[in-house]
């Protein structure tokens, strides 16, 4: 991919990891595409290095986890919940203790830390 172009303007997306991501993760719910136009305005917004690093720490930098990928962790959870998620009590228990449970898993391992520490030290290295 080549990031130069005329005038140092943000190079596109499309094309790119990001952009065949989002481009197949449209339609699935209108909630998904608000996060994709929210993505999307990121990668194609122009950013200061303090702008950076607090983006950088919203997404996924938090060492409490109080980020972006915190807050998909923890909606995670409650999707597979029947308590929060009534679509679930249809199912038979033992497959509702199994999404219950898969779901913690999950929250549990989007919140460690150690995911964060890659994120955090690319905020530090941006310190000028």
């Amino acid at each position: 991919m080549h990031v130069h172009t005329g005038d140092n303007a943000v190079p596109p997306i499309h094309g790119t990891d990001l952009g065949d991501t989002l481009e197949d993760l449209e339609s699935v719910h209108a909630g998904i595409d608000l996060i994709r136009d929210g993505l999307r305005l990121l990668a194609l917004s122009r950013h200061d290095l303090n702008q950076t690093q607090v983006l950088l720490a919203t997404l996924v930098g938090s060492p409490d986890s109080t980020d972006v990928l915190g807050a998909l962790a923890h909606l995670i959870a409650r999707l597979t919940n029947p308590d929060s998620n009534p679509c679930l009590r249809s199912l038979p228990l033992d497959q509702q203790k199994e999404a219950t449970h898969q779901g913690w898993l999950t929250a549990h391992h989007l919140t460690d830390p150690d995911l964060r520490t890659s994120t955090s030290t690319a905020c530090a290295a941006l310190d000028q």
